[in-house]
């Protein structure tokens, strides 16, 4: 493992107004350094209500889209909603046909299968659409669809109309040939006012429910309801927590841990999530349980977990993703190996970009492997997939402000496709030019990038000394949640610890502790510090801290992140 540098972020306190004078230190440190506020701003963070959000008619082409989905309920045409395999697809076609069930109308479910069609609307599901659905003249097309210009075509020249609702940016700077399109990141027509490029497909799709419902009111149907599947979808598509999507997540949050669907409520269950859920739990237990289904080309299963009324059904469903969420674990586990031993082999640790490849790798878990590659060597990460005909599908993930969109324009003319974000993106290429991209990717980075930016260094949000983690800080620091991007969990440092009772080894070689520093205790857990050889002590530490609750009991718990010997 790699050690990186320890820093702490640089202290850009603002002011804060004068309501959030009586807040612990930290959590007045945390928020001068995560923003700049007004009276009205801090209390809408702090404190997000469902009232604040938006009329979803400010969204362009809103109009449009609601005019011809009740034009299709009226005339009874046969509606065809399209997802992607993600968590993102598969809650939207969730919250679409719930809406849609409930004016009457039973809509046909597509998912794209993942290893035969790839992503969205491709020539080939579109073809399947077609051969399996030969009667739709409505297709609502679900986290995908904004950059396939030559597949809507096809539906078009079939006399079928075309919806998409997404939220990714165009890769052709063309608008698709459809009836609507409510994308607030493909700007194809101007939001009335505001900025929605911060929703993932399944926000926009509430959005566009809640059009429908203000349109026409239905008793049956309460919004605040299907919030439980927008948080889900928001914390596991890691769009930013800020804006509307806190509302969204803060709400959902609750709404999931009252859930009455037998899916979600059987997916708590076997994941070990309690009624009081934390967006944690969507990003490491459900989110991954109901991709699982898609990366092991399976998606319906999870479309039909989080549809079904029967929890006899949920119950088979459920263990059904956990199943493939184990197998899912196995094959990461297997590429990962067979990844550090490539890099060892090649030395490919010694480059600026860790590129590796392999036949036969399932391309379905390459962005996972990427993200742990990427975590123990401090290095930006691709990790290629290739199949029998020698092509490769690869993902990346990359650190600290180093962009992999622009290392994949460096070496964009030995890929067939690739793009994304700054932190995470995906690519494809034949075999043989694997070399010669990884020459280009590690020439971008030597030229254009410094030592100082590619240096592993591990940020830390505040100094904080044991006898300030009270229950009181945690009443304040609750109000910061939900954590996720753009709102990161803070990481905390506290110097000179130690043991203050012997460590308790749990399973899976992790560590509970009991810390201290000048006669204050506090518990932790260190996952994994059993396989590491720990430092002399006394220590410093850098952690998280969450309320734990057992038996009844609460207590304040850190999460160690890493440990050095006291500096």
């Amino acid at each position: 493992m790699i050690e990186p540098t320890w820093m702490l972020k640089d202290a850009n306190e603002k002011p804060l107004p004068d309501s959030a004078k009586g807040l612990p230190r930290i959590v007045q440190h945390l928020l001068s350094t995560r923003g700049e506020w007004t009276e009205e701003s801090l209390a809408s963070f702090l404190d997000p209500r469902l009232k604040t959000l938006s009329d979803p008619f400010l969204m362009g082409e809103m109009q449009e889209a609601v005019a011809r989905i009740f034009s299709a309920i009226d005339q009874g045409q046969t509606i065809t909603l399209f997802g992607d395999y993600d968590v993102d697809g598969i809650t939207s076609l969730t919250l679409m046909t719930k809406v849609v069930e409930a004016y009457g109308v039973t809509p046909n479910l597509m998912i794209p299968q993942r290893s035969k069609e790839g992503y969205g609307l491709s020539e080939k599901s579109v073809a399947r659409c077609l051969s399996s659905y030969p009667e739709t003249e409505l297709v609502i097309a679900m986290d995908c669809g904004t950059s396939s210009v030559a597949e809507i075509e096809i539906l078009r020249q079939q006399g079928i109309d075309v919806i998409v609702l997404d939220h990714h940016e165009s890769n052709t700077g063309v608008r698709p040939n459809c009836n609507a399109i409510v994308n607030p990141k493909a700007n194809f027509t101007p939001t009335a006012e505001g900025d929605f490029s911060y929703l993932c497909a399944a926000g926009v799709v509430f959005k566009v429910c809640h059009a429908l419902l203000k349109t026409r009111f239905l008793e049956s149907v309460k919004l605040k309801d299907l919030l439980d599947l927008v948080a889900i979808a928001t914390v596991a598509d890691i769009v930013p927590l800020l804006e509307e999507n806190r509302v969204l997540v803060r709400h959902g949050l609750k709404a999931l841990g009252d859930t009455t669907k037998a899916g979600l409520i059987t997916l708590k269950e076997v994941a070990g999530v309690s009624d009081r859920p934390e967006a944690s739990d969507i990003g490491y237990k459900i989110g991954p349980r109901i991709n699982a289904a898609g990366r092991m080309d399976a998606p319906l299963e999870s479309l039909e977990a989080l549809m079904t009324q029967s929890a006899e059904r949920a119950q088979y469903l459920v263990q059904r993703l956990n199943n493939y969420n184990q197998d899912r674990q196995s094959y990461e586990k297997e590429i990962f190996n067979q990844a550090l031993a490539q890099v060892e082999e090649m030395q490919l640790d010694q480059q600026h970009c860790i590129i590796v490849a392999q036949e036969g790798w399932h391309p379905g878990v390459v962005g996972i492997v990427a993200a742990r590659l990427m975590r123990r060597f401090f290095k930006p990460v691709f990790v290629v997939a290739i199949d029998e005909n020698g092509d490769g599908k690869g993902s990346g993930r990359s650190i600290n402000e180093l962009s992999l969109v622009e290392a994949i324009e460096a070496g964009r003319e030995y890929l067939t496709a690739g793009g994304g974000h700054h932190a995470a993106a995906g690519m494809a290429l034949r075999q043989e030019n694997i070399p010669a991209f990884r020459d280009a990717v590690n020439n971008y980075f030597e030229q254009e990038t410094t030592a100082e930016e590619r240096a592993p260094r591990f940020l830390i949000d505040a100094d904080v000394d044991l006898e300030e983690l009270t229950f009181e800080f945690m009443e304040s620091y609750e109000k910061l949640k939900p954590f996720g991007m753009k709102n990161p969990q803070p990481i905390f440092m506290t110097r000179n610890v130690q043991n203050s009772r012997p460590p308790r080894e749990l399973k899976n070689n992790h560590l509970k502790l009991t810390l201290a520093q000048s006669g204050v205790e506090r518990d932790a857990i260190f996952f994994g510090g059993g396989a590491l050889d720990l430092p002399p002590q006394p220590w410093d530490i850098s952690y998280t801290v969450d309320k734990n609750e057992f038996r009844g009991r609460v207590t304040l718990q850190l999460t160690i992140q890493h440990v050095r010997a006291a500096q």
